[in-house]
């Protein structure tokens, strides 16, 4: 105990020490939370490079260890780096970080790009004091990988180095990786909304994963500017993710610049659909080049499509052929089809527009979709077949969504009747409709796990009304055997996030679109030279 207190003793001297010492841009350094060894700073002019060597446990969980090198700073704010590991020894978890900290307190809020010495980049973060840390692993990572394969980086002679840059505009913060010296880096595809408000701390730091270690890293070319408000309009990316129920970390597996919408998972969880620019896109689940899947005439298809369960059909909405509009004006509204799972031309089901596909029943013979009539969207089923539609829902205000559940006996939807977006199910036939649970938010696109133990949904805060796109959403997961509610991620989204069936088939993650909006001068500074 003695011993304990005078190694947190003599930790805490040297923060207050080391505080007191301006290094390069950097106001100050310090060790945050508990250390055995003193961390240093150094600046070399000459070379515009900063050397950190830190101690510390881990950056990690509930607290952080790290030798940090800060600048008190406010608003929106932009920090770039060359970065580079000094030796391949040590845990291969080390971290050499740039970050954006509320505080000089080991459990603050935060959110980093880390580099790893394995080569793993991500985007980590803790959204309140004290609380846990999660992370969205970088698209990066395996630039990374090639770049340190064999322990040296050909073009610097030394482990693991990185062009990172870690940039705020308002409430998110969003990463950009490159190629190391003189590289060019470009948007990585993770953001993230982080409660980071007021004046606060901006800077380098290195934590060597393993309390007895030192590690080294070296910062070169380090800008750390303001951003000032743009005026023109940003430019949209959208990012395919995965993310596990159990840890909540998520892992990007495809960006791009422009619109894509709403994954579904193959039913032998080897890749990904989605849709884009009127057609549906393939994709494998880690990652590549997508590829146009053949839907014959249909070439305007919406947001909502699915795979049979037996995996040889997919039902898709489309807009391509012209229908008549309640005034009998022409119009293109949705109609839904299927078509072979391999691609192939579709045939057509439904006969009334519009018709928007969310559900296929587990024995694969009947669809579930939504339908306006008569100025009201309901639900309705259809057999797969094709024949009549049968309306479930009466009720006043939209309902939309409906999925059923793995064993048949339910459907799943969403519903405005209470007066604002919640959650219901009813039976297979339309029967007892019911609310799952009721909060003050408004929740959209109940899916159901296969194993039947999990539902994942979309939600919108308390002010918004429809489900528009580029919103602050939240993807939030309910255990249906106790109704808790848990959430699993906050990003920029909405429409086109998770609309449809979208778990693995091990029930254990979702894929969900993120989205995010890049200035235009930033995605010209992201491109240049440094």
């Amino acid at each position: 105990m003695r011993w304990s207190s005078a190694v947190m003793a003599f930790s805490l001297l040297c923060t207050v020490a080391s505080a007191q010492n301006s290094v390069g841009v950097f106001d100050g350094h310090s060790d945050v939370g508990t250390v055995l060894h003193p961390g240093t700073a150094t600046f070399d002019s000459a070379k515009n490079t900063y050397t950190l060597t830190g101690s510390g446990e881990n950056m990690w969980s509930t607290q952080d260890a790290f030798q940090f090198a800060w600048k008190k700073v406010s608003g929106d704010v932009e920090l770039t780096a060359d970065v580079s590991f000094m030796n391949s020894s040590g845990n291969p978890h080390k971290k050499a970080v740039l970050i954006f900290r509320q505080s000089l307190e080991a459990d603050s809020v935060y959110v980093d790009v880390a580099l790893h010495s394995s080569g793993l980049i991500a985007l980590q973060y803790r959204e309140q004091k004290g609380g846990p840390t999660s992370e969205v692993q970088s698209s990066g990572s395996g630039l990374l990988r090639f770049l340190t394969k064999g322990g040296t980086n050909e073009a610097q002679g030394t482990i693991g180095a990185a062009f990172l840059r870690l940039t705020r505009r308002g409430s998110y913060v969003y990463l950009s990786v490159g190629k190391p010296v003189h590289g060019t880096v470009e948007y990585d595809g993770e953001s993230i909304r982080i409660p980071i408000e007021g004046s606060f701390y901006a800077g380098i730091g290195v934590c060597s994963h393993d309390k007895d270690a030192v590690a080294q890293v070296t910062f070169a070319n380090v800008e750390l500017k303001s951003l000032t408000p743009s005026s023109e309009k940003p430019v949209l990316y959208s990012t395919l993710e995965t993310v596990p129920i159990s840890s909540g970390f998520r892992q990007v597996v495809h960006l791009a610049q422009g619109r894509f919408e709403a994954p579904n998972w193959s039913r032998d969880g080897s890749y990904l659909l989605f849709n884009r620019n009127g057609r549906l896109e393939k994709l494998p689940v880690v990652g590549g080049t997508p590829e146009v899947l053949n839907t014959g005439s249909a070439s305007h298809l919406n947001n909502d499509h699915g795979i049979s369960p037996d995996a040889t059909q997919l039902a898709i909405s489309d807009n391509t052929v012209e229908t008549k509009s309640p005034d009998g004006k022409p119009t293109h509204d949705s109609l839904v089809y299927v078509l072979p799972n391999a691609g192939g031309e579709p045939r057509r089901l439904t006969q009334n527009a519009p018709s928007y596909w969310h559900g296929w029943s587990p024995d694969g013979k009947t669809l579930a979709f939504v339908g306006q009539r008569n100025g009201d969207f309901d639900i309705y089923t259809i057999p797969v077949t094709g024949g009549d539609e049968n309306r479930l829902t009466t009720a006043k205000g939209l309902d939309d969504g409906p999925e059923y559940s793995p064993d048949g006996q339910y459907i799943y939807f969403n519903s405005e009747r209470t007066g604002h977006m919640q959650i219901w199910r009813m039976k297979a036939d339309g029967s007892t409709q019911e609310q799952v649970f009721s909060d003050d938010y408004n929740n959209w696109f109940p899916h159901i796990s296969p194993d039947g133990k999990w539902m994942v949904f979309l939600t919108y805060e308390r002010d918004v009304t429809g489900h528009p796109e580029n919103k602050d959403v939240m993807l939030r997961l309910m255990s249906l055997a106790d109704k808790k509610v848990t959430g699993l991620a906050k990003l920029l989204g909405g429409q086109g996030t998770i609309n449809v069936p979208s778990w693995s088939p091990d029930s254990k993650s979702v894929a969900f679109v993120s989205y995010a909006l890049i200035t235009p001068e930033d995605v010209r500074q992201a491109g240049s030279q440094h």
